[in-house]
């Protein structure tokens, strides 16, 4: 890393639960394991393309401090981050540096259900 991070957007780390349904089935609920600090930076974009046409995508890098592996505090692939109404799914997690103090989260924004 070449420059300290500006770690000013709190965010909400969320991991999946499976939940009963009510209909003999299950549904996805998610639950807060607590705020991260963190940086968003905008990653590569690409077009892709979707049912009404074109439509674009921008992976984002999301830098947060680095915590033990197997603490609820460590991002993995499966959770996701909110911001508010915004939600950034984790697509992959990797030591941002060389003494393993920041993360970095590739992610991509999702709409809300």
């Amino acid at each position: 890393m070449n420059r300290a991070p500006n770690l000013s957007r709190a965010l909400v780390l969320e991991t999946p639960v499976t939940v009963p349904d009510g209909a003999g089935g299950f549904a996805v609920s998610w639950q807060g394991l607590g705020t991260l600090w963190a940086e968003i930076r905008a990653g590569a974009g690409r077009e892709r393309f979707a049912a009404l046409g074109p439509a674009g995508e921008v992976s984002l890098r999301i830098l947060v401090r680095a915590a033990p592996v197997g603490s609820d505090q460590r991002p993995r692939p499966e959770q996701r981050f909110r911001e508010g109404a915004r939600l950034f799914r984790i697509l992959a997690v990797a030591e941002a540096d060389v003494q393993g103090r920041y993360l970095i989260c590739t992610a991509r924004e999702e709409m809300p259900a």
